[in-house]
């Protein structure tokens, strides 16, 4: 299967045109005003006294990405493209005569290049070749290129030819993905080979870890064939697996696949949020054990979501499967919408399932360093460790990519939106205001496919359609140059539960509506959540949601435990009747600071 490229994706209006709108007006331009007062740039251009840091490139990088993307589908940012020449000017002017290229190093340490395994240089080396790459498709301009590709000829005599460098893999994983995007981007057969590499040397032998961590950390502690479980550093992971994928992809390796696949399974059955979510531990910004997922304290990194998108949309390419368009759209709908706010300029690092703001800070008698870390309560534009916002602003500006798959004679819709989509074998229409009533249109003019298959999400129990139902998808075949259908896939409100083994929720269900999680916050609730139940078996009302247009609010009976005198009692059964507003998980934390919780008791 191939992915249908974002270039090819217009959306016509809607929910998700808003949010690429947002992301290409607002959030880039927020990401790329907070980089320049915090140095990110000036490192770049290697300007006298600017501060710098070891992941700072990779920052950069992103952005230049996302810029790239964006020029790529809509032309114009000349003022961006100023600053990134710019920037190039200043990496050619400063490079070393190796090719060698970091800001950090080349003004910090320069006698200590590929010495430490864990300083992110193979890091950021990857981000500039996915920047570099997506600069010259969308501009034609020669030198950025150029000097990433340099780079990458000095990375190959240090760590593979000439073997100079102190270590053998990176500690965090990214290198691999990008050296497969320039070999897909130019068939040079020696970026395969490094990639390569680089991935069959993982989990070899012993290499330098962090003190407080082992080798599963960094997914060392095996070679990645053998590798069973989602373990270590999340966004690591999912990079690594994405890497996995890829290369069995390119190269038929089919140890590589039933790896990746062993992988997923363990991450979407027993280590994912219900809002796509995952690495639920602070320390390690890690996976820990199946079905622990602390809705409180959970981690669940932008980053980590995107990765587990990415690995999901490479996975996608091996063959159809709808798990991975449902997984997709899990973080679509939720954690990656959660991300960032509702204005576009703030962002999330971590995207916890609940607040209870009387935990915070709870420890009084203990300084405030030395405290139990709970995630903060409401966005900021810039955080110290920066990689989620870029991140976020590349992801969106290339969300197109997720919608399509196809092979020679057979098109397969993935997801659902106002768009249009055109290429040398069709020219599709897709009318769906998707998170409000689940229905969808589709028109297909000059159209040379032969079959479509269209995926029916995890969450729908019936659809109507003239199509025919095969498995986890409806199919459409023997259509001609025009066709058009309807779908409705008859979205209404329901609750989700957990597999009894995630103990924070035993007893515990999530209101969700088709792919969106809900939440309750105290603003619309102006009791403790946690003396709130739902019930289960009543009628649930729609609302108007009055900050966000293409979502509903919704509204069910619940029911409130009153309070009492004392710290215990006899058990009694003092309860009284309320009326529970939900609105969606992923605007949480935009109007005042309050409570909020996904998961609530079952009455």
């Amino acid at each position: 299967m191939k992915n249908i490229s974002f270039c090819d994706v217009e959306f016509e209006g809607g929910f998700w045109k808003s949010r690429y709108d947002l992301n290409a007006e607002v959030s880039l331009q927020s990401v790329y005003k907070r980089f320049e007062e915090s140095d990110r740039f000036n490192g770049l251009r290697f300007k006298e006294g600017a501060k710098v840091d070891l992941f700072y490139d990779s920052d950069v990088a992103k952005w230049i990405e996302a810029v790239s993307y964006l020029i790529e589908k809509r032309g114009g940012y000349e003022e961006e493209q100023k600053v990134i020449d710019g920037l190039a000017d200043a990496m050619e002017k400063h490079r070393l005569k190796s090719g060698y290229i970091n800001s950090y190093f080349l003004q910090k340490e320069p006698q200590n290049l590929f010495t430490r395994r864990q300083d992110h240089e193979l890091y950021c080396a990857g981000h500039l070749i996915e920047a570099a790459i997506a600069y010259r498709k969308a501009t034609g301009k020669e030198k950025f290129y150029r000097i990433v590709s340099d780079y990458v000829d000095c990375i190959e005599r240090a760590f593979i030819t000439e073997k100079t460098a102190k270590f053998t893999t990176c500690g965090h994983e990214e290198i691999e993905l990008a050296l497969l995007k320039l070999y897909e981007y130019t068939s040079e057969r020696k970026y395969l080979d490094m990639a390569m590499f680089f991935l069959n040397e993982r989990g070899t032998k012993e290499e330098s870890e962090y003190e407080f961590v082992n080798a599963k950390h960094d997914q060392s502690n095996a070679p990645v064939r053998a590798l069973k479980e989602a373990e270590g550093h999340a966004v690591r992971a999912t990079y690594l697996y994405t890497g996995m994928s890829d290369a069995a992809y390119l190269t038929g390796d089919q140890s590589l696949l039933t790896a990746c696949r062993t992988l997923f399974d363990d991450i979407v059955g027993k280590k994912m949020y219900i809002t796509g979510g995952i690495g639920s531990s602070r320390v390690g910004e890690a996976f820990t054990v199946a079905y622990d997922l602390p809705d409180l304290e959970a981690y669940s990194e932008s980053c980590a979501a995107i990765g587990l998108l990415l690995f999901a949309l490479s996975m996608q390419r091996h063959g159809r499967n709808a798990r991975y368009g449902d997984v997709i759209e899990r973080v679509m709908y939720n954690n990656l919408l959660s991300s960032t706010s509702l204005n576009g300029r703030e962002f999330f690092y971590e995207n916890p399932l609940e607040i209870h703001l009387a935990s915070v800070d709870k420890q009084t008698s203990i300084a405030p360093q030395a405290r139990t870390a709970l995630p903060i309560v409401h966005r900021l534009e810039v955080f110290g460790c920066s990689c989620c916002p870029p991140n976020i602003n590349r992801i969106f500006a290339r969300i197109g990519d997720v919608f399509f798959s196809e092979d020679e004679e057979e098109l397969t819709v993935n997801q659902f939106a106002d768009l249009t989509m055109k290429n040398e074998k069709t020219e599709l229409t897709m009318k769906a205001d998707f998170a409000r009533d689940g229905k969808v249109e589709l028109k297909l003019k000059n159209n040379r496919y032969k079959k479509i298959f269209i995926r029916k999400p995890i969450w729908c129990e019936a659809c109507v359609t003239t199509g025919k139902t095969e498995g986890d998808y409806i199919v459409f075949e023997g259509i001609g140059e025009t066709f058009s259908t309807d779908i409705d896939f008859c979205m209404k409100p329901y609750f989700a539960e957990c597999n009894p083994q995630v103990r924070d929720n035993c007893g515990r269900v999530a209101l969700c509506y088709g792919p969106t999680v809900y939440c309750l916050e105290g603003a619309d609730n102006p009791w403790p959540l946690n003396s709130l139940r739902v019930k289960t078996d009543s009628r649930i009302e729609k609302a108007v949601l009055a900050d966000e247009g293409h979502f509903y609010a919704l509204i069910a009976e619940g029911m409130r435990d009153l309070p009492f005198d004392g710290l215990y009692r006899k058990a009694e059964d003092r309860r009284e009747k309320v009326q529970l507003k939900f609105r969606p998980y992923w605007t949480f934390a935009n109007r005042e600071v309050c409570d909020m919780a996904v998961w609530i008791r079952r009455d």
